[in-house]
């Protein structure tokens, strides 16, 4: 009878090892699939002909499941926030309504005063800037961490997301690519607005012959072509 006993114990032992067996393999499994996921995002965002269209539906899936999928949806949440700053300042910096600013076209249409002109270039300067702080905010621990406050969960998943998935952001804070971009086309705001400044406070002294400016002196063309010269 005890053999009996001891073999019945035997079996629940083992079949308890091959629940826990299972569920350990479903677990690395889990994990596995989170960092693929993971790294292929990362592979695309860093391509320089981006595929939005495949990168978004990317991010709008979950291919896993409990703390996994938790920690999953945090970190494509934190991605798609960042693509969408970085979207914003690339359509801004695409906009060719900063170079036709300085067109004989625009100065017909909004001159001699200005006001549509002037009105873009500050606020198109100001959503660079704003664009750029939050670029910068996004490339914080303290940023990428808050996309899991609330989520209550273990250490291990909070170091999974915070050393595999997002890594090291104190030295992608180093790479100034994108800073070098946006002063670059501030640059061309603020030699432009110049521009349009010198035209406004001469205003009385500039027309459009023939499609081209025309100042009323010597003075004020050499002026306005050194203006020019900064762009």
């Amino acid at each position: 009878m005890k053999k009996k006993i001891l073999i019945g114990v035997g079996v629940v032992v083992a079949i308890v090892l091959i629940i826990l067996a299972f569920f350990v393999i479903l677990d690395v499994r889990q994990e596995d699939k989170l960092l693929k996921e993971a790294d292929e995002i990362i592979e695309m965002t860093n391509q320089t002909d981006m595929n939005m269209d495949q990168i978004r539906a990317k991010l709008k899936r979950t291919v896993t499941k409990g703390d996994y999928g938790i920690v999953e949806k945090a970190f494509k949440q934190y991605m798609s926030d960042s693509l969408d700053n970085m979207e914003e300042m690339i359509q801004i910096m695409n906009d060719d309504t900063i170079t036709k600013s300085l067109t004989v076209e625009n100065y017909k249409e909004d001159g001699p005063d200005f006001t549509k002109t002037k009105a873009y270039l500050e606020e198109t300067k100001q959503k660079l800037d704003n664009d750029k702080n939050k670029y910068y905010d996004f490339l914080s621990e303290e940023k990428a961490d808050s996309y899991l406050d609330g989520k209550n969960l273990d250490a291990y998943y909070v170091e999974l997301y915070q050393k595999e998935m997002i890594g090291d952001l104190e030295n992608e804070r180093k790479d100034k690519t994108i800073d070098n971009a946006i002063n670059e086309i501030v640059s061309l705001l603020n030699n432009s607005e110049n521009i349009i400044d010198f035209l406004i406070e001469n205003k009385n002294q500039w027309k459009i012959e023939q499609d081209h400016i025309v100042f009323a002196t010597d003075a004020l063309t050499s002026e306005y072509e050194d203006l020019a010269d900064n762009i």
